[in-house]
């Protein structure tokens, strides 16, 4: 199995992986919406850190990093930082919800979206050659708009052309059987698909229903409290596990913003290790278990799909 890096295409690690994170991002100003002047992360050297730290604590391989077009991506700071921690990253190509989007997505046709996601898959991503492993975070703000409708099917069409997989963004958990809905209508397979951010959503059926569809369950804001206690995203998951859904949970902790950062007063990346595997383990969840959540979930995502 191989996994397309910002350095280039490596066999698949073997430590674990965040399977929903962000090392640089600007999301600052959305359209029709009050700006908020802290919704940025720039600091190389911090975030670097970070990564190295983990490597050498916790074996962290790699981070499924998910800024796309519109959140000010930075591909090569990307493989800056992956150079300098040792830590692999896949960037994302894609549409985030809809007040990010960029200007030209209310006049495109969905062929025309699926067009420019696909220059950037072949030809790669903001003029370094950099290639994405994935497409993502695709994203809606609940019910999509016909913008976001257009954005999902275009990106289900360039994962379907191309074989990688898709993550998305579901906003506060919600929506997310529509998205999958939306996208397996383009012929996209379930397992080429993670729902985003379900662990804001205190909904054990959803979670189980797209388990059972064959989706990857994104539990991927591990840390955010004032999203959501992490006392419920423990419940939630160990419902998802005791109901024989563990091969598709995803944990990641969607660090977005500077203050997030342990340099500054944060979890920073570390809380899904630090904090959050500790409690399933004391819950009960073995540590075959927590290596295939950690570990194996994550590597199928981004290469087959298929649960074992």
């Amino acid at each position: 199995m191989k996994l397309m890096t910002v350095l280039g295409e490596i066999p698949a690690p073997r430590g674990p992986v965040l399977a929903h994170e962000h090392l640089r991002v600007d999301v600052r100003t959305p359209r029709g919406r009050a700006p908020d002047p802290a919704a940025v992360l720039d600091d190389e050297k911090a975030v670097g850190a970070e990564l190295a730290a983990l490597r050498h604590s916790h074996g962290l391989a790699a981070v499924v990093e998910l800024t796309g077009l519109g959140m000010g991506r930075d591909a090569a700071a990307l493989a800056r930082i992956s150079e300098r921690s040792g830590v692999a990253v896949v960037a994302a190509t894609g549409f985030y919800h809809g007040a990010h989007h960029p200007s030209y997505v209310a006049g495109a046709s969905t062929a025309d979206l699926t067009r420019r996601l696909l220059t950037e898959i072949e030809d790669g991503l903001d003029g370094t050659g950099v290639r994405p492993g994935v497409i993502g975070e695709i994203g809606t703000g609940g019910e999509p708009s016909a913008d976001e409708e257009r954005c999902l099917r275009a990106a289900a069409a360039a994962a379907v052309r191309t074989g990688l997989p898709l993550a998305t963004h579901a906003h506060l958990g919600r929506g997310g059987l529509v998205q999958l809905d939306i996208l397996t209508s383009e012929g996209l397979a379930p397992g080429r698909i993670s729902i985003g951010h379900q662990d804001l959503l205190d909904d054990a059926a959803t979670h189980r229903r797209l388990a059972a569809a064959g989706a990857y369950v994104a539990f991927d804001t591990i840390g955010k409290a004032s999203y959501q206690s992490d006392e419920v995203r423990l419940r939630r998951a160990l419902d998802l596990i005791e109901a024989g859904h563990a091969a598709r949970l995803l944990l990641s902790n969607d660090v977005s913003r500077g203050g997030y950062l342990k340099a500054n007063g944060g979890g920073g990346y570390g809380v899904v290790f630090d904090s959050f595997v500790p409690r399933l383990a004391a819950a009960g969840v073995d540590d075959v278990t927590l290596r295939m959540i950690l570990h194996d979930n994550p590597i199928r995502f981004l290469t087959s799909g298929e649960a074992r």
